[in-house]
């Protein structure tokens, strides 16, 4: 299995395919493997590279830093470590923020960016806030991570017709690491970086789900703050839109990519 060490931590990558690089960053609790669908379709065009992120899936699990600024510095580095200088990053979720912070920081690195279900914010700002936070640290603490996968595939995948996906997802969630995923969701809190957007110069797809967590207001707002960003909202989906709407993803993320040439 490949593997990169990057500031004392080992992480799992994959790559797949021959051409311009695209490195797809999952969200928390997440891994590659939730990229399989993209693997297979942009595989055939793209050289695609997918990882595990520090405390998930087959990377190691350490006992910190967790952060958005860590988490960039070891995609940063698996690319460095693979010779890879320009990137197209697509990231949904937290794998959004690691994007997002990228570009801000590391515009060099980033030749596009795609933005998936993501805030560029992640503040507690009103009661129902502060409840949304509460109720997921009260289910990793008490309850444990197979509470929290059965919590979740629910909440994203609720349709009679996902019952496999619903149950893949929770048998996932229930090994990850909980220390390490409390640690990297404690992390998250506050973390903001609205004020940085002018700074991103690079391509950029906005792609929100009509079901989302975060409200497609809040993609347009997001949208809007970003020169040139184009926006795609897919409907008919949730948080996981890579996962349940896997054909419209790929196509308006292949459409989106073609045009850069």
């Amino acid at each position: 299995m490949p593997y990169s060490n990057c500031e004392s931590v080992r992480l799992y990558y994959e790559i797949s395919g021959k051409g311009s690089p695209i490195i797809f960053i999952h969200g928390l609790g997440s891994s590659a493997i939730d990229w399989k669908a993209q693997v297979d379709y942009f595989s055939k065009n793209y050289q695609v590279i997918t990882f595990d992120l520090r405390g998930h899936g087959r990377s190691e699990k350490v006992t910190g830093p967790y952060n958005v600024s860590q988490f960039a510095k070891d995609t940063i580095c698996i690319l460095e470590k693979l010779n890879i200088r320009h990137v197209n990053v697509v990231g949904v979720s937290l794998g959004g923020m690691i994007g997002l912070h990228m570009a801000v920081y590391y515009p060099e690195i980033v030749k596009s960016l795609t933005i998936v279900n993501s805030p560029s914010e992640f503040t507690v700002k009103t009661i129902k806030d502060g409840f949304q936070v509460f109720v997921r640290f009260f289910i990793i603490k008490i309850m444990g991570m197979k509470w929290m996968g059965k919590f979740l595939s629910h909440r994203l995948f609720p349709k009679p017709e996902q019952e496999e996906i619903r149950k893949e997802l929770a048998e996932r969630w229930a090994q990850n690491d909980s220390k390490a995923y409390w640690k990297a969701t404690k992390s998250l809190i506050n973390w903001n970086i609205t004020n940085e957007l002018d700074k991103i110069n690079c391509p950029t797809l906005i792609v929100g789900a009509e079901f989302d967590y975060f409200p497609v207001q809040q993609k347009k707002l997001l949208a809007s703050r970003i020169k040139n960003a184009q926006l795609k909202i897919i409907h008919d989906s949730r948080h996981g839109t890579p996962l349940d709407q896997p054909e419209i993803f790929n196509k308006v993320v292949y459409d989106f990519l073609q045009n850069l040439k």
